[in-house]
């Protein structure tokens, strides 16, 4: 199962109460935000936002390797999650634009905007193209651990 779940590593902030977040892994996301809810919101915005710049440079995503006691795994948004998924799933099916367009009942336009990483798509239409691909979003929930 596929999982965008990358390790994040919390410090202190030259402000009093704010929260600096990097990733070993995916050095392009860092952030920073008011005490450790408002910081971990960041880092998974920061985290969604350089993840997708992959998809958008046509790099492949970096592999989560960071150990440490003093890292904490950080997840992105689901729906990220999704557009993230959908075009590995489109790569490895084989499928053409057309052919995928076709299982979905959209037109080969819409396929594209599905695939391009900047364009907002829906859970809804991610997750039916990921159904016709062969694949299924799975979200689960979680105890929120302190950084």
């Amino acid at each position: 199962m596929l999982q965008y779940v990358y390790r994040a590593l919390f410090e202190p902030g030259d402000r009093r109460g704010n929260i600096v977040v990097s990733f070993p892994d995916v050095p392009e996301a860092i952030t920073q935000g008011r005490g450790e809810a408002g910081a971990r919101a960041m880092a998974e915005e920061a985290l969604g936002l350089a993840l997708l710049s992959y998809r958008e440079r046509d790099k492949p995503l970096p592999k989560p390797r960071a150990r440490g006691r003093n890292l904490v795994d950080i997840a992105v948004a689901p729906d990220v999650a999704a557009k993230l998924a959908v075009p590995e799933a489109f790569a490895a099916s084989g499928l053409s634009k057309s052919e995928l367009a076709r299982r979905i009942g959209k037109h080969e336009k819409e396929v594209r905007r599905i695939l391009d990483p900047k364009h907002p798509t829906k859970l809804p239409a991610l997750t039916a193209t990921l159904r016709a691909l062969g694949k299924r979003l799975v979200v689960g929930v979680m105890e929120a651990k302190a950084a």
